[in-house]
């Protein structure tokens, strides 16, 4: 374990610089730097201090890291097809209910649309990838095509349609996540 840079990470997640660190913990922005490149290193106390500092403990610190994915491809995809509805529905990130934003992509057969969004607290990003669609809420309709994007804090009820002859593939990010 690189502790100077675990440390520098901490520090920088924290917004502090190493003379707000070195403060907080009452040592010397000297110090801090030198920990920082592993020039020197701390006794128990001073970490369990800097630590401290840095909103975390010594248990937390030494907890080994699990190695999370973060690259995926389309083997990890997760797909529905809704048949009433004609679309497919891909969650490109496996398991992303459990994050902050769910991203999806959505396809539309001709005539196709998705299933209706209950108003929730949220917001929700699209860009359209291929095609066109419409997204229908409850106040207005909007047209977009290729290239184009969507962004809105969840209002009422909303959905895609694909009203054109091809069909149309939409990237849909919610956060919280929503599909």
């Amino acid at each position: 374990m690189d502790i100077g840079l675990k440390l520098k990470n901490l520090r920088i997640r924290q917004n502090l610089t190493q003379e707000e660190l070195a403060e907080r913990s009452e040592l010397t922005k000297g110090f801090i730097s030198q920990l920082e490149r592993n020039l020197t290193s701390p006794s128990v106390a001073t970490l369990k201090d800097l630590l401290e500092a840095l909103g975390t403990n010594l248990s937390d610190f030494f907890k080994e890291e699990k190695n999370e994915k973060i690259t995926f491809t389309e083997d990890d995809f997760f797909e529905s097809y809704n048949q009433d509805l004609s679309y497919l529905l891909e969650w490109i990130i496996p398991n992303a209910q459990k994050n902050r934003m769910e991203p999806v992509r959505i396809t539309l057969d001709k005539g196709g649309k998705s299933k209706e969004i209950q108003p929730y607290e949220g917001e929700e990003f699209g860009y359209v990838l291929e095609g066109k669609v419409y997204l229908h809420t409850d106040l207005k309709s909007y047209f977009l095509q290729k290239g184009e994007t969507f962004y809105f804090s969840s209002p009422g009820y909303h959905y895609l349609e694909n009203q054109d002859t091809q069909k149309a593939i939409v990237l849909w990010i919610s956060t919280p996540p929503n599909f």
